[in-house]
C-alpha cells in the first residue's frame, strides 16, 4: 500500500458561482489532503477549480473524495483527471 497523487477538475455550475466559495468548501472538505488547488480558465469566460490531493492507495479515499467535491455548491461536475503512484 503506498500513496497517490490524485489531480480533480471541479467545474462550477456557470459563470455566475462565487468561486471564492467553491474554493473556500474544497479545503474544508480535503483538509490535510490538499496540496495545491489553482483556478484556471477553461473558456468563454468559465474557470474550472483544479486539485491535487495526496491520499493512500488502497484505503478507497478516491471515490469518497470525488463525492464530497461534488455536493459542495456551485459545483456542476467533478473529474479526475491524474493519478500518479507517490
Amino acid at each position: 500500500m503506498g500513496k497517490v497523487a490524485v489531480s480533480f477538475r471541479i467545474m462550477p455550475e456557470g459563470l455566475e458561482v462565487d468561486l471564492a466559495a467553491v474554493q473556500a468548501r474544497v479545503r474544508e472538505a480535503l483538509g490535510g489532503k490538499l496540496k495545491k488547488l489553482t483556478v484556471n480558465p477553461v473558456a468563454f469566460g468559465l474557470k474550472a477549480v483544479d486539485v491535487l490531493v495526496v491520499v493512500d492507495d488502497a484505503s478507497g479515499e478516491m471515490e469518497g473524495i470525488e463525492t464530497a467535491l461534488g455536493g459542495i455548491p456551485g459545483v456542476g461536475g467533478v473529474e479526475t483527471t491524474e493519478i500518479s503512484l507517490l
